[in-house]
């Protein structure tokens, strides 16, 4: 690289980066009563964003890819940045807050590919549960240049196809475990990938991200999305070594319920259910299949705070699951609302690989 691209990095990348922290920050501590409160806690890192682009410099033709990467991740964290106050200015409602926190995944698909050769994105990329593994840093920088993320039919806006996340430093001679997981209600998996990618990549899991075929997933009437999910299962098994002993369906609100909805029958090839934010009917726990709730590890992750599904629910449905015999871990988090808890995809993985 030139001196002249290196400085544009080094002025560039630190805010981008605080920026899109600080949107996560927003994702994960959103709660409708502290919307204020939650967006004075990051104060204003776009402004430092804004500074440093002002000052970027025209690059080299072959060095054209990095700035388009830059480009588009702070172009959409901007934008981002730029919704939300509006909402702190009375301009707008959650629906609009939920809409501006979209960019933060399009941010994040743009920058990946670059993780490969800038180690600050690499770091960025992992999660903190791994700061002291000095040997996944050096098998990662042994790796890099391998394609991790692939979409089949999975552009936002199209139905029924999926994301993967392949490890960069996957090889064939084990089997890996999966996770699968659903996204929220008019939801999409190319967006959902990113907020399991980085546990995936510190702890070693083959990460799969569908899209339902249908705005959600088939809570009721036919149901279009298990066939989908098991063809999608046996695509990816034909192309990376699964363990079959340890394959996870976990979703988010409308994804969560559907890993009742389909994790429950009979057929399902899944392991282990992980619903989080979720809602469940006690009759769902009744008409289960019997051998297949038998023994089932299921662990819940719910918020105290959550305005959507309350907290009862989530209750009620670990002692219902848990008399009909699952084996059924409870997790309650008190300063989640519905929103996604990042962090706890760690020690899911953990749970999943023990």
């Amino acid at each position: 690289m030139t001196d002249a691209v290196v400085d544009d990095i080094l002025i560039v990348l630190p805010p981008l980066l605080q920026t899109l922290e600080a949107l996560s920050y927003v994702a994960r501590y959103l709660n409708p009563p502290d919307f204020d409160r939650v967006m004075a806690d990051i104060g204003d890192p776009e402004q430092a964003l804004h500074t440093a682009r002002a000052h970027l410099t025209s690059w080299p033709s072959d060095f054209a890819h990095i700035r388009l990467a830059f480009d588009t991740a702070s172009d959409a964290a901007l934008v981002s940045c730029a919704g939300l106050r509006a909402v702190q200015r009375g301009e707008g409602d959650l629906v609009d807050v939920f809409r501006a926190l979209r960019q933060l995944p399009r941010a994040l698909e743009a920058l990946f590919p670059l993780a490969a050769t800038l180690p600050p994105l690499s770091e960025f990329f992992l999660d903190p549960a791994v700061e002291n593994d000095a040997p996944l840093r050096q098998t990662l920088a042994a790796s890099a240049g391998k394609d991790a993320v692939f979409h089949d039919h999975n552009e936002i806006g199209n139905r029924g196809g999926f994301s993967l996340y392949v490890p960069e430093y996957y090889t064939a001679d084990r089997a890996w475990p999966l996770v699968m997981a659903l996204h929220g209600g008019s939801g999409n998996g190319r967006d959902f990938l990113w907020s399991w990618l980085r546990a995936a990549r510190s702890l070693g899991a083959i990460l799969v991200a569908p899209t339902a075929t249908g705005p959600t997933w088939a809570l009721m009437g036919e149901d279009a999305d298990t066939p989908n999910l098991v063809r999608i299962l046996d695509l990816v098994r034909s192309r990376v070594a699964i363990d079959p002993a340890r394959m996870l369906l976990t979703g988010m609100s409308d994804g969560g319920t559907f890993c009742y909805v389909s994790g429950l029958e009979r057929s399902s090839p899944f392991t282990h259910l992980a619903p989080v934010a979720a809602t469940f009917h006690p009759l769902m726990a009744q008409i289960a299949d019997r051998d297949r709730l038998r023994g089932l590890p299921i662990q819940i992750v719910h918020g105290q705070l959550d305005w959507m599904f309350p907290v009862e629910i989530a209750r009620h449905t670990k002692d219902a699951l848990a008399k009909s015999g699952a084996r059924v871990v409870y997790r309650e988090i008190d300063d989640l609302s519905h929103c996604y808890p990042r962090e706890a995809n760690v020690e899911l993985l953990r749970w999943l690989m023990s």
